[in-house]
């Protein structure tokens, strides 16, 4: 039941937040450098959340062949840029992910 609870509260809090916002679109302006910055967000939150994940195990910088996330997001990254294919790009980036995860298991 408190999950239930808490999940309402931030389902509310939420709705709060983004109802405000919308009723004063209409009164605030914003400049066009705002505006141009503001185009920016949908990749850098992507980016924020994937790059930490990819390079960090343990806390520490990981960045070689032995990490198996960053293996698989530089094939997902140049397969992505070569293919233009969204579904590809996927299923053979964790293709890759898996495999070379695999190599490094079999590797001890």
């Amino acid at each position: 039941m408190t999950e239930v609870l808490i999940a309402m509260g931030m389902a509310i809090a939420t709705f709060s937040m983004r109802y405000v916002m919308f009723g004063f679109s209409q009164t605030i302006t914003l400049s066009p450098s705002i505006i141009n910055a503001l185009r920016y967000v949908p990749p850098v939150v992507p980016t924020a959340i994937v790059v930490p994940e990819v390079l960090l195990q343990d806390g520490t910088l990981q960045v070689t062949y032995m990490n198996a996330q960053l293996v698989g997001a530089v094939v997902t990254c140049a397969l992505g840029s070569l293919t233009q294919n969204l579904l590809l790009t996927i299923v053979l980036g964790m293709a890759a992910f898996f495999s070379w995860q695999g190599v490094l298991t079999l590797w001890g």
